[in-house]
């Protein structure tokens, strides 16, 4: 289906993939700025990190356009289609 000038093209993401989408993009941004050395130490700064969070709410804005994506997911289907796996 092909979008007018004014129209968003349609993305179907399967409901149960897109909360996954963001628990995983939330441990991605908590990983690259944090390392940690015990369980001890994660568990105190996913609590401060949480804390943080909630004082200051901002949503997760997709910055990928649908079409840069299906490309990116063709041109890995082609890669791997006939890699004899």
């Amino acid at each position: 289906m092909a979008a007018g000038p004014s129209e968003v093209p349609p993305a179907f993401t399967p409901i149960s993939a897109s909360w996954l989408n963001l628990v995983e993009r939330w441990f991605a941004e908590l990983t690259q700025k944090k390392l940690h050395r015990s369980v001890q130490a994660l568990e105190r700064d996913v609590g401060a990190w949480l804390a943080d969070w909630n004082k200051h709410p901002r949503p997760f804005i997709w910055t990928t356009r649908v079409d840069e994506i299906v490309d990116k997911v063709a041109a890995y289907w082609r890669r791997t289609s006939n890699s004899g796996h």
